[in-house]
């Protein structure tokens, strides 16, 4: 047999083998092109595949587009005005009932009905205000332009701007707390007790003839306040010193005698805690 009838006789592998790297990328490309044609069809959008599933029937489809045309018609329904009742949501600002009040001392204004949030500022004497008629605690709540906030109710006044602070006269008529805190007390100290209390009505505990001293001379008296109110509350007695008889002031840790004066205010040593320290009562002794 020639050797040319032998090759053509040959099996297509062993050809394969004689041709190389050239046959095989032949043959590689040639068995490609039939399986990219294949997935090309597949993933063709629109192109159906043998391994789809069969589609719906006709009633299930008519059934679909029954139950999403009745899901479109419905609508819920109105809450009822318990319903919103219930939700307890606030009143809008212009919808509230606004009463005019007047500050009757250096007033905090807070976000929220406590002294441990934030402080919004600070009101002078005289200040008007728009109260709620909202009272939670001791608290008032007011309007302070388009928001709502809260200072404490003692320091609101109906009357139309009170007289209050240093510029408040000096008054001679007995308090509402009675001659309890007067016992024991002279004439200057009892001139201090009623001038503060018409003057500061806000205050409602006192100090007087107790311990030794000043205050067991009953020639002294504490009066209990912190912050703003105290400082209103030494101002105004150290405004009416002479009318009173005050000899001494001390409060927030300062102390202000009428000898020295024109220093002012004096800063005191640290005696411990906040009462040792006078910031909780503005202590006053009288000649």
């Amino acid at each position: 047999m020639s050797a040319g009838r032998h090759r053509k006789t040959l099996p297509w592998q062993v050809r394969l083998q004689r041709w190389g790297a050239l046959g095989a990328a032949v043959v590689t490309a040639a068995a490609v092109v039939p399986v990219a044609h294949a997935l090309e069809q597949v993933e063709k959008p629109g192109t159906p595949s043998a391994a789809a599933e069969p589609s719906a029937r006709p009633a299930e489809r008519a059934s679909a587009r029954t139950v999403s045309r009745t899901a479109v018609r419905e609508e819920p329904s109105a809450p009822s005005r318990a319903e919103i009742e219930a939700l307890d949501l606030p009143t809008p600002i212009a919808a509230l009932d606004l009463v005019p009040r007047w500050v009757t001392a250096p007033l905090n204004v807070w976000r929220d009905a406590s002294e441990k949030g934030r402080r919004l500022t600070v009101l002078d004497p005289g200040s008007k205000v728009q109260f709620t008629g909202t009272v939670r605690g001791g608290w008032a709540q007011i309007v302070r332009g388009d928001t709502l906030a809260w200072v404490h109710k003692d320091y609101l006044s109906k009357d139309k701007k009170p007289v209050v602070g240093p510029e408040a006269g000096v008054s001679g008529s007995p308090c509402p707390d009675g001659s309890s805190v007067e016992s024991g007390l002279v004439s200057h100290t009892i001139a201090v007790y009623r001038s503060v209390c018409a003057a500061f009505p806000a205050v409602s505990a006192w100090g007087g003839n107790t311990g030794s001293g000043d205050h067991g001379a009953g020639r002294a008296l504490d009066i209990m306040a912190t912050g703003s109110l105290g400082d209103a509350i030494a101002a105004y007695v150290r405004a009416h010193a002479g009318e009173l008889g005050v000899s001494e002031v001390i409060w927030s840790q300062q102390i202000w005698t009428v000898q020295r004066s024109s220093e002012g205010w004096r800063y005191m040593s640290d005696r411990g805690s906040s009462t040792a320290n006078h910031y909780d009562h503005v202590h006053v002794s009288v000649y």
